[in-house]
């Protein structure tokens, strides 16, 4: 199986700065994208950035310019530099790695359990 573990959530102040790791293991032949989503309470998972392979970002207009998505291929860790942060910010945020288990096995999307951000006004 792969396993997907974020870390590095917490509590910060409006204006703080937080970075976020995850690191995906386990058998794995090959990683294709990795990204970041959150949820908030009551409201529905929503992209914040994902990064290809060949170091491509995708990132939510709404913290464009405020985070900053990379990745270690090496070592199979995605991150995410989150600065000015935001009240709004506040959720938990999950990792997503698009991998395959081995050759000529169909891409599957892995979920980590999350890690809570809170931001303080």
């Amino acid at each position: 199986q792969v396993q997907v573990v974020e870390s590095g959530g917490g509590l910060v102040q409006a204006g703080g700065s937080l970075r976020l790791s995850c690191v995906a293991s386990g058998r794995i032949f090959s990683i294709n994208a990795m990204g970041w989503y959150r949820q908030a309470p009551g409201k529905q998972r929503e992209l914040v950035a994902t990064i290809s392979s060949g170091g491509t970002t995708n990132v939510a207009d709404s913290v464009k310019g405020r985070f900053t998505i990379s990745r270690d291929n090496a070592k199979n860790t995605v991150y995410l530099q989150m600065n000015s942060l935001k009240p709004d910010d506040t959720s938990i945020y999950y990792c997503n790695t698009i991998a395959r288990q081995f050759l000529g096995a169909a891409w599957t999307g892995y979920w980590g359990q999350g890690t809570q951000v809170t931001v303080s006004s």
